[in-house]
């Protein structure tokens, strides 16, 4: 059992989205591909919703607005910085489940984002409590 935010086997957006990446790269992506694709996705949105790359005016843009994107669905920046999305519980397949070398994982159940991440309460993050 694991946790993941991202499979590329997740859902037709994934497989879709990884099916590009994997033709371009040789390999299926990992939840840290999908992640810093996702991350630069969210702040293009917002150099192009500001029209500024100052980093401080583009990371107040990203935390105000939320995104929903085929690779984590919907989320949120939360004030101290944190990324809150979905994770996903998985249970690795046996090798007679599997059907190649890529089918790794059956879904057990999903995270809500709100219980998967600590709460911002009691964090004790110097960006939060300098105010």
């Amino acid at each position: 059992m694991l946790t993941e935010a991202f499979y590329w086997d997740h859902d037709d957006q994934t497989r879709e989205w990884s099916a590009r990446f994997e033709e371009e790269f040789g390999s299926k992506p990992t939840m840290v591909h999908a992640g810093v694709y996702s991350g630069t996705m969210h702040y293009l949105a917002g150099v192009e919703a500001t029209g500024s790359t100052d980093g401080d005016v583009v990371a107040e843009w990203m935390k105000a607005n939320e995104f929903d994107d085929p690779l984590f669905g919907k989320g949120y920046v939360r004030e101290d910085g944190r990324v809150i999305h979905d994770m996903h519980l998985y249970e690795v397949k046996t090798p007679d489940e599997s059907t190649g070398e890529w089918d790794l994982y059956n879904l057990v159940s999903t995270i809500p984002g709100e219980e998967a991440f600590l709460p911002m309460e009691g964090s004790g993050c110097a960006f939060v409590n300098e105010s």
